[in-house]
């Protein structure tokens, strides 16, 4: 086989088979709708795990849209599926499939502390797949939309901090140089938040030093940042608007930002 297109960021890839299979060799599985998925539905995994082929488990949606962080390489996949079927090393790649048999995700992670099976797995979500994988046919990879900021989100201590009335938002740590989110306008500070120490470190390119604080994304409240992130990856494309409702100095604004395309994770 070879390789016709990936896609970092969804953690997606699609392989040719360059030897004459028959047609009536080749069966492929229906998508299903991912988004109509609910929290205890039965779900089944079938992959290799340590190596024995075509090992199946079985388990239930334990939750979805959950934002899968990729430490390495510094973002986050968003809309992911968690499952509690058995995911081990040899997994990965292998289909999710709904009690008809159709394809609702493809298995891609799991949480563990032992490299082993814990309980607690991942899935990108077919919805994802039927968005992405025609991209990579015709051209060898996905163009994601880009907003250009770094967020932290809102807890009561960082309210506490800020003068909030209530623990909700996302505050802008950074925006970065040249974004959609920098010509839109949108402000960000150097900003210190751990478990331990939620102060704010002073900027000195803001007025009155005060970072924005994300309110809404089309017309949809922000609670935090992984709202933003699935509102935009999930439902977006590059081109197009989103309308961030902005706090800024006490005052809410709302302000309009073209997503541009997000750069390669690998430059």
């Amino acid at each position: 086989a070879r390789v016709v297109g990936t896609d970092q960021y969804s953690d997606l890839a699609v392989l040719h088979v360059e030897d004459d299979v028959p047609a009536d060799k080749l069966m492929p599985l229906p998508l299903a709708n991912s988004s109509a998925l609910r929290v205890g539905q039965d779900v089944v995994a079938i992959g290799n795990p340590f190596g024995l082929s075509g090992s199946m488990s079985r388990g239930i949606i334990s939750q979805t849209n959950r934002l899968l962080p990729e430490e390495n390489a510094g973002f986050s996949i968003p809309g992911i599926i968690q499952i509690d079927a058995a995911i081990n090393p040899g997994n990965s790649g292998g289909p999710l499939l709904d009690s008809t048999g159709k394809v609702v995700g493809m298995t891609t992670a799991i949480l563990s502390d032992t490299g082993s099976f814990s309980g607690v797995g991942f899935a990108i979500p077919s919805n994802t797949i039927h968005k992405i994988i025609p991209e990579l046919i015709a051209h060898g990879n996905y163009n994601h939309p880009f907003l250009g900021i770094s967020g932290v989100s809102i807890t009561p201590d960082i309210a506490n901090e800020l003068g909030l009335n209530e623990a909700k938002g996302v505050v802008v740590a950074s925006v970065t140089y040249g974004s959609p989110a920098d010509s839109a306008g949108i402000k960000g500070k150097a900003t210190i938040y751990n478990d331990i120490n939620y102060g704010l470190e002073s900027g000195n390119d803001n007025d009155n030093n005060e970072a924005d604080i994300i309110l809404g994304i089309d017309n949809k409240p922000v609670r935090t940042m992984d709202d933003i992130i699935n509102n935009i990856e999930l439902s977006k494309s590059v081109g197009d608007t989103v309308i961030l409702k902005v706090l800024r100095h006490g005052n809410i604004h709302d302000i309009n930002v073209k997503l541009g395309t997000k750069p390669d994770p690998s430059t």
